[in-house]
């Protein structure tokens, strides 16, 4: 499933797996939520609840959207966070991956002083 993430005026496009977890996700659109970032990474809580899954993953790539059971919340992963290595981009604690981003993740580095994004399917 596409799905459009729409934080201040940039609008990417994402498409969702195919796993349980992004299926609940792609359930409770449409999202609209205050985030934090926690280096490159943005991150919501969302209405969601689900458990590790065999997509759980403790290294991520770039673009990655993910699940983190621990915090209920969202992730997109764009970049280093306080955890990541040289190469390797790490989250707090494992992750479900629940999709990837279409378009350039590096145009999130421009909103992160916005508070809100929007997350809504493609039709």
């Amino acid at each position: 499933m596409r799905i459009k993430i729409t934080i201040g005026k940039l609008a990417v496009e994402a498409e969702l797996n195919d796993t349980l977890t992004a299926r609940k996700v792609a359930k409770a659109l449409p999202i609209f939520a205050s985030f934090d970032t926690w280096g490159d990474e943005i991150y919501f809580t969302i209405p969601v609840t689900a458990a590790l899954d065999d997509s759980a993953k403790e290294v991520v790539e770039l673009g990655d959207l993910g699940y983190w059971p621990t915090g209920k919340a969202f992730c997109i992963f764009f970049g280093q966070t306080p955890m990541s290595k040289p190469g390797k981009i790490i989250p707090a604690s494992a992750v479900n991956i629940i999709g990837k981003v279409t378009g350039d993740p590096a145009l999130f580095k421009k909103v992160l002083k916005e508070r809100e994004v929007r997350l809504e399917p493609v039709s």
